[in-house]
This record gives structure tokens, sequence and C-alpha cells, in this order.
């Protein structure tokens, strides 16, 4: 069965990158601008991963992630944070609300990846 990952940003660049990447990597993706364009996706669908950025319009990551730990259908799924918010209180305050990982950017596709594979297999 496919695995599936939801990647949440809001830089365009960086969402058909990964995009790409992922689907290449045999995975199905959705994609979402903004937290509550992907608590909307998460009500249709349940991915196995969810790659999620902080700084975003509207609903941002953290608000995002809380409502995920929230929703008893969700609270399995792995969330992997993708954010340029590199401060140890950004990724200690990421970590406490339940990530599985926080990644900052710049970041290597191949180290994404690689993070990614070893959540989900």
């Amino acid at each position: 069965m496919k695995k599936k990952i939801l990647i949440v940003d809001d830089e365009p660049n960086i969402v058909m990158s990964l995009e790409y990447t992922f689907k290449k990597q045999g995975f199905e993706v959705f994609i979402a601008r903004d937290g509550s364009e992907a608590l909307e996706i998460l009500k249709h669908h349940i991915p196995n991963v969810i790659l999620l950025d902080v700084m975003m319009p509207n609903v941002d990551g953290y608000q995002t992630l809380t409502h995920i730990k929230n929703t008893d259908s969700l609270k399995a799924t792995k969330v992997v944070f993708l954010t340029a918010k590199n401060k140890a209180s950004d990724i200690e305050k990421g970590l406490k609300l339940g990530a599985d990982k926080y990644l900052t950017k710049p970041f290597s596709v191949k180290k994404i990846v690689s993070e990614i594979l070893e959540l989900v297999t």
C-alpha cells in the first residue's frame, strides 16, 4: 500500500521540490498552503506523515499540530516540522506539542527524505 504524505508549506518552490521528490519515492502526496487547508484535507485523508511548516498565514504550524494531536483519528500520524524557526525555544516548543522531528530550513532534500522514510518504515 502506498505511503501518504501531507506537505504543508506556503513556499511554492519548497512544495514543488518536495512533492516531486516524494512522488519519485512512491508516496501519494497531498499539498496544503497553510494550516487551515491542511485541516480540511485531514478531514478526508489520513497520511502516514505530515511535513509541516511553522510560519504560515491563517493557521500556523503550532496550531495545526495542536489540532492534529487533539483529534483521535490523527493522533498516531507522524508530524515533522520543517521550518526556518531554529531557536532552541522554537524547537523545544515544537517537540513539546508532539512533533516527531523538528528539521530546519535551509534543508537538504536527501536528508528530509531519509528522516521521513525512517519514520514511516
